[in-house]
């Protein structure tokens, strides 16, 4: 369970974290919240300290009902942070969150590792030859329709199987391309019902028969502030609890918010796993 990260190999076998670094003012949780260089740099520099292996940089908001935003605005947002953290970071390893092929290119040529695309190639149909071609790790995540439109399309006659239906045939047209690295991410929260979550934490390693590294993805989402009725704020404690399970189930990477929480996660299980 490696990856390739511009010839840096990723041992998966123990699990690591993606820490989010968002760049849209609109995002759900932190929108806005890091605004000139220092901002950015120190919270890069605190989620690498607790332990984050990645950084995932999104320029394009993805929650429910997000605005449209152009490929120029959204590649003017991304690769001066990209240039930014890179120079002062060069060890970093760059997630960029995007489902379009010419910001994905760009953001590689600008010092990205990998790609992270929320649409698995079907927003833009030239992303997969252009993973290819840039031979860089891909995680594909599931999810119907658009970021505008995805949550009037939350509904399945067997969820588990039109994933699974959805992943192997993406994952099939991604292997013919020549993409090595690919990861998949059952994309909680995107075209999903609370009770459909919470279905896909429950049966996460149903997915392990794809024989591929899983990411997930809670970090203060909906399925845990409206189930609790909090906040995103408040609801770090509830992201620790299904971070947690997620790992039992065979979760690879956390990408989430609050670094050193998810990393204490996988200390703790890790341990418990010495335990014979």
């Amino acid at each position: 369970m490696t990856i390739n990260c511009r010839g840096k190999l990723i041992d998966l076998s123990r699990p690591k974290v993606m820490g989010i670094l968002n760049t849209t003012p609109d995002s759900f949780y932190d929108g806005g919240k890091y605004k000139n260089d220092q901002a950015i740099l120190q919270q890069v520099e605190k989620m690498l300290k607790e332990g984050a292996t990645f950084i995932d940089i999104g320029a394009y908001s993805s929650k429910p009902g997000a605005a449209f935003v152009s490929e120029e605005e959204e590649i003017n947002r991304l690769l001066p942070i990209i240039d930014l953290i890179v120079n002062r970071f060069p060890e970093i390893l760059v997630s960029v969150d995007t489902f379009r092929s010419v910001v994905a290119e760009a953001a590689v040529l600008h010092g990205a590792s990998i790609i992270n695309d929320i649409a698995a190639g079907f927003l833009d149909h030239n992303m997969l030859p252009t993973v290819a071609k840039l031979q860089v790790p891909y995680i594909m995540m599931h999810m119907k329709g658009t970021p505008e439109t995805m949550q009037s399309l939350a509904f399945y006659e067997d969820i588990f199987k039109e994933m699974m239906c959805y992943f192997s045939e993406r994952i099939a047209i991604a292997r013919s391309y020549g993409i090595n690295d690919v990861l998949i991410d059952p994309g909680f929260g995107f075209a999903k019902t609370l009770e459909h979550n919470y279905q896909l934490m429950q049966h996460l390693d149903y997915f392990l028969h794809l024989n591929l590294p899983i990411l997930i993805g809670v970090s203060r989402k909906s399925m845990l502030y409206k189930l609790l009725e909090t906040t995103p704020e408040h609801a770090l404690n509830g992201t620790t609890v299904l971070n947690t399970i997620g790992l039992q189930k065979g979760a690879s990477i956390l990408r989430v918010h609050d670094v050193k929480e998810a990393v204490e996660c996988i200390t703790i299980l890790e341990e418990l796993k010495k335990i014979t």
